[in-house]
């Protein structure tokens, strides 16, 4: 009986301090590769959030550049000004109509400021330099035209520490600028932009140079593009077909911690240099009165119904109409402002209900047809003034 106590004895104090040691050498490996493990995953994280940003920041200023020049009426210039840290250009970029064709993007809740040109009465500097923009207005088929302002510029970061630490904005006209990427690595005399203009050599070749950046920046200083004035030194601007955009981002750390990732891209200007071409002829001739009345809908709710026949150019004559546009204003305005709505052509007859209006209100409208140039017909007003019970 004794014997078999001593065979069922616990461990000795030597034997337990032994696997205590044991123990905790075991833990401390494993507590430092699982240390070493999150470093590699935090590093992978911050390398990922990098190329991320930089990708993002490149590729929205791509987007944008590529439609420079589109659909802009002849005497609007495409590139506005071309400097080391800030490009400015002109581009039908945003429209708020839903129908619109000619637009690149549909967004429902862009401003009507950030949609159209910014005409003279709201001239403002472009950022980062002097350069004061436009001093004219631009105007297709007797209306303001659709291309907005659009300035990328790069400003030193003033919420850190770093001296070069550098934010990429983007401007539509003259409304606030919006941030499109930060931890941009940079100095006073980057070169973030470059570009290139198109030369003819001996024997009428053609090449792309690049513009050296001692002779930068360069501006359109002829208020009509295309003038007898818009010529020579002046024009330099205008021959420009692509630009190269160069950025280094960091993963916002410092020391050894910091990672740096670079991206060079080449951007075409493909509609840069292209004159509207008056392919669908004349104007297009409206020929239909525009009618207007208040209505109360199935569900109580007032509204306007605007009705209109096919113009005179959609089914006859040059049969290139291929949209209608609205224009409407409230109560004693004088100013019809930016277009209202657009709607496709091709109906036998048309018919739009407003919804968008408020009782003991009272509305105008107007009518205009548009063509593939794109240029506008006349336009045709509803008789009188609408008033919503």
């Amino acid at each position: 009986m004794k014997a078999a106590c001593r065979d069922e004895r616990g461990l000795t104090l030597v034997e337990l301090l032994v696997a205590l040691v044991v123990f905790s050498a075991v833990m401390a490996g494993a507590l430092s590769f699982l240390r070493s493990q999150g470093k590699l995953v935090d590093l992978a994280n911050s390398r990922m959030t990098t190329v991320q940003n930089l990708q993002f920041a490149v590729a929205t200023m791509e987007q944008r550049l590529r439609a420079a020049g589109a659909d802009l009426p002849d005497q609007q210039p495409a590139l506005i000004y071309a400097g080391p840290n800030v490009v400015a250009f002109n581009a039908d970029y945003t429209t708020n109509l839903p129908n619109d064709p000619f637009a690149v993007y549909y967004d429902p809740d862009a401003p009507a400021a950030a949609v159209t040109a910014v005409g003279k009465a709201r001239r403002f500097v472009v950022p980062q330099t002097a350069f004061a923009y436009p001093d004219t207005d631009y105007v297709s088929g007797g209306f303001n035209s659709p291309g907005e302002t659009i300035t990328f510029y790069l400003t030193p970061d003033s919420t850190t520490a770093r001296t070069d630490d550098y934010l990429l904005l983007e401007q539509v006209n003259d409304q606030p600028a919006e941030l499109v990427a930060r931890n941009i690595v940079g100095s006073p005399t980057t070169v973030f932009f470059q570009y290139y203009r198109v030369t003819q050599r001996a024997g009428g070749v053609l090449s792309l140079d690049s513009i050296p950046a001692a002779s930068l920046p360069l501006r359109h200083v002829v208020p009509i593009h295309l003038a007898p004035q818009d010529t020579g030194a002046a024009a330099v601007i205008d021959s420009i077909r692509a630009v190269r955009i160069t950025l280094t981002v960091t993963n916002g750390l410092t020391g050894v911690e910091e990672r740096r990732r670079t991206l060079t891209r080449m951007v075409n200007l493909p509609n840069v240099g292209i004159a509207n071409k008056k392919t669908c002829g004349s104007p297009p001739i409206l020929g239909t009165a525009l009618g207007a009345s208040a209505i109360v809908q199935a569900d109580g709710t007032p509204a306007v119904q605007l009705t209109w026949n096919p113009a005179v150019d959609e089914t006859a004559g040059e049969k290139d109409v291929v949209r209608y546009v609205l224009w409407r204003r409230v109560g004693s305005a004088t100013d019809w402002g930016t277009p209202y709505l657009s709607i496709p052509a091709g109906s036998a007859s048309y018919v739009y209900t407003d919804a968008a209006v408020t009782s003991g209100q009272t509305y105008q409208y107007l009518l205009a047809a548009q063509d593939c140039t794109p240029s506008l017909s006349t336009t045709s007003s509803a008789s009188g003034v609408v008033s919503v019970p």
